[in-house]
């Protein structure tokens, strides 16, 4: 597969390490040297990062979800600004872009920059999902990856592919190496949001998905050696 502009999908669970929440800095530092080594490649970088390990909107019950999904876009934008200033770190620059204002702490996006920036070697991060409530940054992923005209989508996750069943739970749950898109839509699999998942099968848009924890993932993923699930979308 050709790769010459990639959108990264970060889980924010994954980000916290160990911790389970918040940020475990030596999980950071080590996606920010991959992600340098993927730019040093010649690959246009584009990052969406979850807000899990700060906030999940759907699974608190006693406030009104729309309130609920503004924390969780604002999670995302916490998550991006460290992540952010982390590549920045790695010597590359760097621009998180959102749907809304927020000061002069992000850009409202804009394809046009957006696509300036990463033709330019320069990472973009979308945060603050589609500024909108009832859609996850699964859904938030594939729109941006098809609106910047990505290779592909590399979904970082907590678990390192797709299963016909919890591996958490069924320790002989069995691993995909590649599968269909609709096969993700056909049987309602719970590896990316189903409203996602049929906007990448409309739009042919395919994904690779992986664990963040395994050694050199994102780089393997992109250079050889991918160990994940290959998303097709013949």
């Amino acid at each position: 597969m050709e790769m010459k502009r990639i959108l990264l999908k970060l889980s924010g669970e994954a980000l916290a390490g160990d911790k389970k929440t918040g940020f475990d800095e030596a999980t950071v530092v080590d996606v920010a040297k991959q992600i340098k080594k993927v730019v040093d490649a010649g690959i246009q970088v584009s990052i969406v990062i979850g807000g899990g390990n700060f906030w999940r909107g759907r699974t608190s019950d006693n406030m009104d979800r729309v309130k609920a999904d503004q924390i969780g876009m604002l999670a995302t934008v916490m998550n991006c600004i460290y992540a952010a200033d982390a590549l920045k770190n790695q010597g590359l620059k760097t621009h998180v872009m959102t749907p809304f204002a927020c000061g002069s702490m992000t850009e409202l996006f804009s394809k046009d920059k957006a696509d300036e920036y990463l033709s330019n070697g320069e990472i973009v991060f979308f945060a603050g999902g589609l500024g909108q409530p009832y859609f996850s940054t699964d859904t938030a992923t594939v729109i941006m990856a098809i609106e910047i005209s990505a290779d592909v989508i590399l979904a970082a996750k907590a678990i390192d592919g797709v299963y016909d069943s919890d591996p958490k739970v069924n320790p002989n749950a069995k691993k995909f190496d590649e599968m269909n898109i609709k096969d993700i839509v056909d049987n309602k699999l719970g590896v990316i949001d189903l409203a996602a998942a049929v906007l990448a099968m409309e739009n042919k848009m395919p994904m690779m998905l992986f664990g963040l924890n395994s050694e050199n993932s994102i780089v393997k993923a992109v250079t050889g050696g991918f160990t994940g699930t290959l998303v097709k979308c013949d």
